[in-house]
């Protein structure tokens, strides 16, 4: 397929049986919109630079920073990735390492990501007897060991949670109550906190905030600045937001990039710097 429509990868891997392969894409060469498909090896996607959401198993899972989306070999994804975007693509062999069944957030230690890009300059058919085979082996074991993070949001087959779900993603500022909601679905209110409940195992207002985190963390790290993402969002301040964003994860926008090393890019659109937070 043409770069321009497909971002997925000028080589199959597939065709590989080696225990890991590295692919690199950088998102300023094509386009944005990675469309639905599987492959057998299990996939770890890093972001190096911007960011990019994943739709995998009924979730939206986004990779911030020092973090990776693992997807298990056989399950339908597709990305959406910043303009800015340049991804570690990081493919492995069914049973070749001890990693999670299903979809998860990882945390990627500085060892691993320096590891991934090293492999990145190997071929994919690298001798099983040579310095590559190694180094994707340690890759490995290392993955193996890291601890998961939730930076994913349920979004449901239901046809209702799931025009919810498509609405918000595509207006997140959005502020229909969950009564309004109902009413936009042919549901009782009671009817649709009860449906939310057992198709994401969230309230709706934990849901709705978890989207937020979900938009937030991939337009911040695109370079958008924090009061343009509020005002995206639909919050009434800045303050506002960033009491929200710290609430969830512990941290302003800005020390959270600080503390996972990663320094901002530069914003678009002029407004508050996330320095100043």
């Amino acid at each position: 397929m043409p770069a321009t429509s497909s971002t997925v990868f000028v080589f199959d891997p597939d065709l590989t049986d080696r225990p890991a392969v590295v692919g690199q894409l950088d998102f300023t060469d094509y386009a944005e919109e990675v469309p639905m498909h599987t492959h057998r090896k299990g996939q770890l996607i890093l972001a190096r630079r911007g960011a990019v959401t994943c739709t995998a198993d009924s979730e939206i899972w986004i990779v911030p920073p020092n973090c990776g989306v693992w997807i298990p070999g056989g399950i339908a994804h597709s990305a959406r990735a910043t303009a800015n975007a340049r991804l570690n693509y990081l493919f492995v062999e069914p049973g070749a390492a001890k990693l999670p069944e299903a979809c998860c957030t990882l945390s990627i230690s500085s060892l691993i990501r320096e590891l991934v890009d090293r492999l990145a300059c190997e071929s994919a058919d690298y001798p099983m007897d040579n310095h590559a085979a190694r180094l994707a082996r340690v890759t490995l074991d290392e993955l193996a060991g890291m601890p998961r993070e939730r930076f994913n949001l349920p979004i449901s087959r239901h046809p209702k949670v799931r025009a919810i779900a498509d609405a918000l993603a595509a207006a997140p500022s959005d502020r229909r109550t969950l009564g309004e909601w109902a009413k936009s679905v042919a549901m009782s209110e009671r009817s649709l906190v009860r449906l939310m409940h057992k198709e994401t195992g969230l309230t709706f207002g934990r849901w709705r905030q978890q989207l937020h985190l979900v938009v937030a963390l991939r337009e911040l790290a695109g370079g958008a600045s924090v009061q343009n993402v509020a005002a995206e969002l639909g919050y009434e301040s800045i303050n506002a937001f960033i009491t929200m964003f710290k609430k969830a994860l512990g941290s302003t926008p800005a020390q959270y990039f600080a503390q996972r090393g990663t320094s901002r890019p530069a914003m678009k659109g002029g407004g508050v710097p996330t320095d100043a937070f």
